[in-house]
C-alpha cells in the first residue's frame, strides 16, 4: 500500500516537472514580475525609503518580499493545472484509476513545491549577484525550508480553489484578484511595524508576510515578527490547506 502511493506521488510530481521543463514560457512568465521588481523596483525604494527613527532601507529589505513572491506566484499558479487537466480530459483518465485521490493531489502539490524552490533558488542566486547580501549558508538552508513550508501551504490553497473552479479563465481571474492584496499585503515593500491599526490588522492576517517575515530573518537576520510565530503560523498554514486542498480534489466531479 505505502509503495502504490509512493508510486502515485511520484508519477504525479514527475508528470508536472515534465510540464514545466517543456514550457520555457512558464518559466519565464513566472519569474519576470518578481525578478523586474528586484532589478528595477527595489533600487528606486531603497533610494527613497528609510527606517522610521533613522537608517536607509537598502535593497537587501526587498529581497525576501520578491522572493516570496515568486514562491506565492509558482504554488498558486501551479494548482492551476488541475483546471487545465479537467478541460483536457486528462483529469478525468487520473481520476477513474484506482488509487486515493489524496495522493494525486499529494504528488501534485510535491511538483509545485518543487517548482517553487526551483523559481526561489534562482532568484537568491540573482539577488546574490546584484549585491544583496546573506547572513550564513546555514540561514539560506533554512529559508529554502520556509519557502518550501509556504509553498505547500498555497499550492494547497491554489489547488483547493481549482477543485472548485471548473474554467481556466474563472481560475486565472480569481488568481489575479488574490495574488495582488497578498503581496501588497505581505510587508515585501515597507516595514509592518507602527502600522496604522486597520492596515496592521490585514498585514496580520496575510499568511504571505509570515512567509517574508521569517526569510528576512533567515538571510539577513533580523525580523519585525517572532521567528518562532513565523513558522508556527507557516506550518500551520501549510498542514491546513494540504488538507483542504486534498478533500476538495477528492470530491471533483468527472
Amino acid at each position: 500500500m505505502i509503495k502504490r502511493a509512493m508510486n502515485v506521488i511520484y508519477a504525479m510530481w514527475l508528470g508536472e516537472m515534465l510540464r514545466f521543463w517543456r514550457s520555457k514560457s512558464r518559466i519565464i512568465g513566472a519569474l519576470s514580475t518578481p525578478l523586474t521588481f528586484m532589478i528595477f523596483l527595489g533600487p528606486g525604494l531603497s533610494s527613497g525609503f528609510q527606517f522610521q527613527g533613522g537608517g536607509t532601507v537598502d535593497l537587501s529589505f526587498f529581497a525576501p518580499g520578491f522572493i516570496g513572491m515568486s514562491v506565492l506566484f509558482a504554488s498558486l499558479f501551479g494548482g492551476g493545472s488541475v483546471v487545465w487537466e479537467r478541460e483536457s480530459g486528462i483529469l478525468k483518465e487520473v481520476l477513474i484509476a484506482p488509487i486515493s485521490r489524496f495522493f494525486i493531489a499529494l504528488g501534485k502539490a510535491a511538483g509545485g513545491v518543487t517548482i517553487a524552490l526551483i523559481q526561489g533558488i534562482m532568484l537568491l542566486i540573482i539577488a546574490g549577484l546584484i549585491g544583496v547580501r546573506y547572513i550564513s549558508g546555514i540561514g539560506v538552508l533554512a529559508g529554502l525550508i520556509i519557502m518550501g513550508l509556504s509553498g505547500i501551504g498555497f499550492i494547497g490553497l491554489g489547488v483547493a480553489l481549482a477543485s472548485r473552479i471548473e474554467s481556466p479563465e474563472g481560475f486565472q481571474m480569481i488568481m489575479s484578484f488574490l495574488t495582488m492584496p497578498l503581496v501588497l499585503l505581505s510587508g515585501a515593500f515597507f516595514p509592518i511595524s507602527d502600522l496604522p491599526i486597520w492596515l496592521g490588522g490585514l498585514v496580520y492576517l496575510n499568511p504571505l508576510t509570515y512567509c517574508v517575515e521569517a526569510l528576512r530573518w533567515c538571510l539577513l537576520g533580523y525580523s519585525t515578527i517572532p521567528i518562532s510565530l513565523s513558522v508556527a503560523v507557516i506550518t500551520l498554514f501549510a498542514v491546513a490547506m494540504l488538507g483542504i486542498g486534498g478533500n476538495l480534489f477528492g470530491k471533483i466531479r468527472i
